[in-house]
């Protein structure tokens, strides 16, 4: 897989495939906050629930290098990151 087809396929997911599946990504990664806010007894942003699934993807890459889901996924939550974050203010 090229960076190209990587970045393709991580549109395609973030902003059709997934969403039909798991909901708007601004209210699924909220959800996720809140819950990870309670379990780790401090505050969680949506931003955070990006930036800590894309280190999960980094993680597992360096199992893996090989594996590309693993770089499309970390791609599609650094572009969801990014947009959380310029959509604040």
């Amino acid at each position: 897989m090229n960076r190209s087809q990587i970045l393709d396929t991580a549109k395609e997911y973030v902003t059709k495939d997934r969403a039909a599946t798991h909901g708007e990504m601004e209210e699924n990664f909220s959800i996720i906050a809140k819950y990870w806010s309670i379990h780790l007894d401090i505050p969680v942003t949506a931003i955070d629930v990006s930036v800590m699934m894309a280190l999960l993807k980094v993680a597992r890459i360096k199992l893996n290098p090989s594996h590309d889901d693993n770089w499309v996924d970390g791609a599609g939550y650094f572009a969801c990151g990014g947009e959380l974050a310029t959509s604040i203010g």
